[in-house]
């Protein structure tokens, strides 16, 4: 649900009635989105600088009454895409390399803030305790990455320099964990779909193995428009989105209980075997959530595709999904 669906009661009444009469019984609502604006009135006055946007000024009440429904309610806190803070902090953005002063965007022009920017990372915890406190029961981290679409030859990163990207994305996962964690706050990242196939870092941060000790859920966006022609041999995905998320979902569980892996992990390696083997703790596998597709990119999702997705969850061995939809318009006819 999206902040303007939120602070709309017209609109969001319509959500609520879709969980109530259907399978339904979750909802994510963004709390700040890729503008950098804040949804709700945070008690931290620190932080009301970003309110604005589409603002939910009955933020609180609205909480309090989905939980009345049974509702699990999920904050969606967008982090380095952060229009807002880049215009307010130009010093912690993505820089152009060709004009330093410039700050860089990508395809959709959107600014980024440098993923090493210590200050931003104290933003992101306040702006998840304030959501904590007015009742949301998860704060689910996005964009928490490397940009991955523009000119990236003309991209300059002030703060992060030539430190290697899953080393800084992994240490913001470690602080997440070790500020929120212990006051009993739940988190959950949102992740490429490709992390669950592949061991680098996608030049993006983002590696499967470096989220699983911090987060309590991990939501890989397995949507089959976002991969890749021949995936796997499979041709055009989205004529094979049942095996999409299949194949997806299974490296994920394969990778998440594993004891060893070929990914580095700090002070894990075993002997001195090529390639280099290294010692994880085995997780359980409903860490995994995903995120499936329920909108009409780039062919039309028919209700069978949605529900085929999520069978394919299922048949993983998983118990939980999540769909999404940017105009918030869902297949009540792929629910139960």
């Amino acid at each position: 649900m999206t902040s303007c669906v939120a602070a709309t009661p017209s609109l969001r009444n319509n959500l609520i009635k879709l969980i109530e009469e259907t399978e339904l019984n979750t909802v994510v609502i963004d709390i700040k989105s890729y503008d950098g604006h804040i949804s709700f009135m945070p008690n931290d006055e620190k932080l009301k600088v970003a309110i604005g946007g589409c603002f939910v000024s009955d933020m609180q009440d609205f909480v309090d009454d989905l939980h009345s429904r049974n509702i699990y309610v999920i904050g969606r806190l967008a982090v380095f895409q952060d229009h807002l803070m880049v215009k307010l902090h130009p010093e912690l953005a993505v820089k152009k390399a060709s004009a330093t002063s410039t700050s860089w965007t990508d395809f959709k022009g959107i600014s980024w803030i440098d993923a090493s920017a210590k200050s931003h990372w104290d933003y992101t915890v306040a702006l998840a305790r304030s959501a904590h406190s007015i009742g949301f029961d998860e704060i689910n981290f996005d964009y928490i990455r490397f940009p991955a679409d523009g000119n990236m030859k003309d991209i300059w990163y002030p703060e992060s320099g030539s430190q290697k990207k899953s080393d800084i994305i992994r240490s913001f996962y470690e602080y997440l964990h070790d500020s929120l964690s212990p006051e009993g706050i739940i988190i959950s990242a949102d992740v490429f779909g490709m992390t669950t196939t592949n061991t680098d870092d996608l030049n993006i941060g983002q590696i499967l193995e470096n989220t699983l000790p911090y987060f309590d859920y991990i939501s890989p966006m397995v949507y089959p428009s976002h991969y890749p022609p021949n995936f796997m041999n499979l041709g055009n995905p989205n004529d094979h989105v049942y095996e999409v998320v299949k194949i997806s979902m299974d490296h994920a569980i394969e990778r998440t209980i594993a004891t060893t892996t070929t990914v580095i992990l700090p002070n894990a390696r075993i002997g001195t075997s090529s390639p280099a083997i290294y010692t994880k703790p085995s997780f359980d596998k409903n860490k995994l959530r995903p995120w499936l597709q329920d909108n009409n990119y780039p062919v039309p999702y028919t209700a069978e595709m949605v529900r085929a997705q999520i069978q394919a969850t299922y048949d993983s061995g998983l118990n939980s999904w999540m769909l999404w939809n940017a105009g918030n318009r869902y297949t009540r006819s792929a629910l139960e």
